[in-house]
């Protein structure tokens, strides 16, 4: 079995659809024998994730999915390993940088709170 990476990408309509176009794009790792089958494998996903609910305001949310963007066979899977990177070009640097830093500190008390809650119920 080898081990790919994909990316599902979802268009999310909230409501009447009268808003700024919102899509999820998500990185999933899936094993398969094949690339082929790897595809095959994260369509399925991809359609079996599809939903709608409603929100907080009783509106109708849909999350449609819309294609596999990239698959790559991830050679070595092993700790450390690079997965994907993206060059990104701010505006301002210093706000970037700023932004990941809250969005780190967010992240890694999330963790820990799912990690010190599930370390709880055992």
């Amino acid at each position: 079995m080898k081990w790919y990476l994909v990316k599902l990408v979802f268009q999310v309509l909230s409501g009447e659809g009268v808003h700024t176009p919102q899509f999820d794009e998500q990185v999933r790792l899936i094993t398969a024998d094949e690339v082929n089958w790897a595809y095959e494998k994260a369509k399925v996903i991809g359609w079996l994730e599809q939903r709608s609910f409603l929100n907080h305001r009783a509106e109708s949310v849909t999350w449609k999915f819309i294609e596999i963007a990239e698959i790559h066979e991830v050679e070595n899977p092993e700790d450390g390993v690079l997965l994907c990177s993206y060059t990104v070009e701010p505006g301002n640097a210093q706000e970037y940088i700023e932004s990941i830093t809250i969005k780190a500190e967010k992240s890694l008390a999330i963790s820990l709170s799912k990690e010190q809650t599930s370390s709880v119920s055992m």
